[in-house]
């Protein structure tokens, strides 16, 4: 497995943020339900556009075209803009392109550009600039993290990648300064959404040049496009952002400064946010959130289109065995964990595959089999799959080393599903923890039985989720392989027809799902806790944070 391509993680999303589940309903990602009581403003507000926000992990990296870890977001979806956005209501909308048209055979996309648009240090912004920053992406060198959703669909970026052709016979092409196409292999009907993806952010070719990778490691190369851009960066403690006036929209960007805080231990973040020092924080303590929620603190619900997971090693002995998956799969108590240990509202999951879209007005996932699973355990299934797999009883299993990054809820979720496992099927489980770096470099390495994950959509469609299991595929961690699989999806990518879509999907859901190449827990929706008087805050499908319409109010 090629380490560079993999080192990754999957948008991760963080079990320690306090998830729930909302409904089967349309989903409308950005729709906030605001646990307190008060009304919002309209008006210009009078107060200090300033606020601090708390991230409880520290992200990998800051390159738009390098990085996939979703620690990365908050600042990415703020700092930078693509061709396309998205709105208050959770739409895609256009961003750095005013408009754009489609060729009748569905393949060509024309994007006309926003007159006069420039980066946050003043100069021009082009076309180019989008076609260096797409190129840059399939170059090897790059070691981009969201490799594949440029070489599967652009003409010739594979090809360009593997080094077989120049960059001129790639489908991406500037016109003229404000006129971009993109050519693509077939025609794919959620190729809009696919742009709404950071990988697509153009970068300035000046600065990434001149600095190398170190572009994106200090405030002072920091050149963006976004509605903000970053004047301070410490990687550990903390990266400010404020408005950029270069901005095609910056008349009505209200906020003037972001201070995203890093703060590792949610225990303090809440103390901070309870006595005023900061503004919000991205991620609540499990043991806390049924207080806050009662008690009026500002918990803020976001709709995801996300599911929390653990990774098994398919590739690793007695883990390749369908059986062994199938045991560790029956034997947990879905419920209980969120019951219990995470103790909020959610949905046990059954598949990678969330609920949430729907083709003609019907859920995707509607009528989908549990897969042998319940919300509880299913002990004698587990244990005889167990036997079957030639372990009766447990015996002569080995330790089951079960991993997980450092973080207090993710602690408690996997005690609860190691003391389910000796119980239910006799096997010994060894519980290791480490820091978000070191835990990664284990996983992307396979020096793993099972890991603790998430994983939430980058953009809203299907194949978000289903590439994670396609063989050698850059976000396939878990190392599954089904040739069968990989041909179905292959069918996806290109069916436009709704109908047959539909089938593809459940079709291909149901046969991986029925090999259990991952332990899914649950899915989730996004909680956060921000003060009332901050309004204007909305999230996409990623759960991603955007301020650009945000502002400050007086105290309510």
């Amino acid at each position: 497995m090629n380490k560079k391509l993999l080192c990754l993680l999957l948008s991760l999303c963080t079990l320690g943020t306090i998830t729930g589940c909302s409904s089967n309903e349309p989903q409308n990602i950005s729709e906030v339900k605001n646990e307190t009581s008060s009304t919002e403003k309209t008006t210009t507000p009078a107060e200090a556009q300033e606020i601090t926000f708390v991230l409880s992990n520290l992200p990998d990296g800051l390159d738009p075209g390098l990085t996939k870890n979703s620690f990365s977001k908050y600042v990415l979806f703020n700092a930078f803009e693509g061709l396309v956005t998205y709105d208050q209501d959770g739409n895609l909308v256009p961003g750095m392109a005013e408009e754009w048209s489609i060729s009748e055979d569905g393949k060509t996309y024309t994007f006309n550009l926003r007159p006069g648009l420039k980066w946050s240090d003043g100069t021009p912004l082009t076309a180019n600039d989008f076609v260096y920053s797409i190129l840059r992406v399939a170059t090897p060198e790059t070691a981009a993290q969201n490799l594949n959703v440029v070489t599967d669909y652009i003409v010739n970026a594979q090809e360009y990648y593997e080094g077989k052709i120049d960059a001129e016979e790639v489908g991406v092409k500037a016109i003229d300064d404000n006129t971009l196409e993109i050519t693509l292999k077939e025609p794919i009907s959620y190729f809009i959404d696919i742009l709404s993806m950071w990988v697509y952010s153009p970068v300035q070719s000046a600065t990434v040049e001149a600095n190398g990778e170190a572009w994106s490691t200090q405030a002072e190369t920091y050149v963006s496009n976004g509605p903000f851009k970053v004047t301070e960066m410490s990687m550990s403690e903390n990266v400010v952002l404020e408005k950029n006036e270069n901005y095609w929209n910056a008349d009505n960007v209200k906020m003037e400064k972001i201070n995203f805080r890093y703060i590792l231990d949610t225990s303090t973040a809440l103390t901070a946010y309870e006595t005023g020092e900061v503004d919000g924080i991205a991620s609540i303590p499990s043991t806390d959130y049924a207080r806050l929620r009662a008690e009026d603190k500002g918990v803020k619900t976001y709709p995801s289109y996300g599911t929390v997971y653990h990774l098994i090693n398919n590739r690793k002995a007695p883990y390749d065995n369908l059986k062994v998956r199938e045991a560790l799969n029956l034997a947990l108590d879905r419920q209980s964990i969120i019951d219990n240990v995470i103790q909020v509202d959610a949905q046990p999951a059954y598949s990678l595959l969330p609920p949430g879209y729907k083709i003609d007005g019907v859920d995707i996932t509607e009528g989908r089999e549990t897969f042998k699973m319940s919300p509880s355990a299913e002990v004698e299934k587990a244990q005889q799959a167990l036997a079957d797999a030639g372990y009766p009883n447990g015996e002569n299993f080995p330790v089951l080393e079960l991993s997980y990054y450092s973080d207090d809820t993710v602690k408690k979720v996997v005690e609860a599903m190691a003391q389910m496992w000796e119980t239910n099927l006799n096997i010994d489980v060894e519980i290791t923890s480490n820091e978000w770096v070191l835990f990664l470099e284990d996983v992307l390495a396979e020096d793993y039985d099972v890991a603790a994950l998430g994983l939430t959509a980058e953009y809203f469609h299907p194949m978000a989720f289903m590439p994670s299991f396609r063989t050698n595929d850059s976000i396939n961690i878990s190392v599954y392989s089904n040739p069968e699989y990989d041909a179905l999806l292959e069918q996806i990518r290109t069916e436009n027809d709704p109908n047959k879509l539909s089938e593809l999907i459940k079709q291909a859901d149901t046969m991986v799902s029925n090999d259990y190449p991952i332990i899914p827990l649950y899915y989730k929706s996004n909680n956060i806790l921000l003060h009332d008087n901050i309004q204007g805050v909305h999230m996409n499908a990623s759960a991603a944070l955007f301020f650009k319409d945000a502002y400050v109010v007086g105290k309510q």
